[in-house]
């Protein structure tokens, strides 16, 4: 490649390595948050979509993503298995090879599924979660990228999506509720966190995740990336302190699990605007995370919907609360690139956000409900009452993350 661009090229590979390291954070997250019966079960989940996302991806899913179907709603297969790409072969961003973009969008495909896994928690079997994560990239995923990042529809129309405030947060958080509602409660409920500590590390890593997450969205090393960077930790930390403080308000102390649990919604939420909004922007985004979601959640348990570890509540209505925020703040002064929103006097972009909003929620839903009913039809979703009381640790893989336990 003649015009390679040796700083942007190094910058993107940093951030895909830092994407990449966020599912693991993903896995520690979700595994200090069970019991200690499960810990292996769920961070298994996040770990076996690093392995198995990359098959389907360098396979099919970077094809159906983004080649072909302009105007549409999936790619076609010109580049399947990576087909005609070498070192020479360009990618949209003016000298960075085609196989850093394929790279840093293939981290982005591994972490999507493996936030569903936090709302059915404890009570899917193995087999049943491996079908479903080859079903849902294929149905929710692949379509959802081609769509606002691959040329497809939603960006021909002028959607924007930053960074995964749709094209993850929403649909993966509104596939986790469809997936609650289909799969029924816990017949076991865990008595809480069974390691915080682990909590506050996977969350460490995913904030640092992040900002290669939002930050390399711009493909480029420019001002953009350097406010969208700023507007990541802003947000991330407003929302956090946010839910602390209305936590202590409305259950008498400060919780630490909350901190890092709305830091993570401030994350999810900045993340569709990250790069296209006013550092101030950002602090609102982010008290409105913190807000917002705490009290998602708060209804989720009125009434009484079994989202183990608030998937619902923290990805998709910080996703889709993310998008609506964009198109109230989206401003050209930040990001030429983009557009502005309400308050910049352009109303339509609102409304083309919010359509955005409702078509990925529905989609997610229906299709995630549907493929896990026709899944149920070649083998049970729910695990067996006998293996939940067990743990799945034992159960499904015959391990114990600690010693003592089995």
């Amino acid at each position: 490649m003649t015009n390679l661009d040796t700083g942007n090229t190094g910058f993107m590979l940093l951030c895909s390595s830092l994407v990449m390291l966020m599912t693991p954070g993903l896995a520690f997250f979700y595994g200090g948050l069970v019991s200690r019966r499960n810990v292996l079960a769920i961070m298994m989940q996040s770990y076996v979509s690093m392995g198995w996302t990359t098959v389907i991806w360098f396979a099919v899913g970077y094809s159906l993503c983004f080649s072909g179907g302009v105007d549409g709603i999936i790619g076609n297969l010109d580049l399947a298995f990576l087909k005609g790409v070498t070192l020479a072969t360009p990618s949209a961003t003016p000298g960075i090879p085609l196989m850093v973009h394929i790279a840093y969008q293939m981290m982005f495909a591994i972490i999507t599924p493996a936030l569903i896994t936090g709302a059915f928690a404890n009570r899917v079997s193995f087999k049943a979660y491996m079908i479903f994560l080859t079903l849902w990239l294929f149905i929710v995923y692949f379509p959802f990228v081609h769509m606002l990042w691959g040329g497809g529809i939603l960006q021909q129309w002028g959607a924007l999506d930053f960074a995964g405030g749709i094209v993850v947060h929403n649909t993966a958080g509104f596939a986790a509720l469809a997936s609650v509602l289909y799969v029924g409660r816990r017949r076991v409920i865990d008595s809480g966190a069974h390691s915080v500590p682990l909590v506050a590390l996977g969350t460490g890593l995913l904030w640092f995740g992040w900002y290669g997450f939002n930050a390399g969205s711009e493909f480029r090393v420019d001002g953009v990336t350097a406010v969208a960077f700023l507007n990541t930790d802003v947000a991330a930390s407003f929302a956090a302190i946010t839910w602390m403080m209305v936590g202590w308000w409305q259950e008498k102390r400060p919780s630490f699990v909350g901190l890092l649990t709305g830091a993570v919604a401030g994350l999810a939420t900045i993340t569709p605007a990250a790069g296209y909004v006013s550092p101030i922007a950002a602090v609102v985004i982010g008290i409105a995370a913190g807000f917002v979601c705490y009290f998602a959640i708060t209804l989720k348990n009125r009434l009484r919907w079994d989202d183990a570890l608030d998937v619902w509540g923290v990805h998709g209505v910080g996703g889709a609360l993310g998008i609506v925020l964009l198109g109230l703040f989206a401003s050209t002064a930040f990001n030429p690139a983009g557009t502005d929103g309400l308050f910049g006097g352009n109303p339509g972009f609102l409304v083309k956000q919010l359509v955005a909003i409702i078509l990925s929620s529905v989609w997610a839903f229906g299709f995630t409900y549907g493929m896990l009913w026709l899944i149920d039809r070649v083998t049970p979703v729910k695990v067996e009452q006998t293996d939940e009381e067990r743990g799945l640790d034992a159960a499904l893989h015959g391990e114990a993350a600690y010693l003592g336990t089995d």
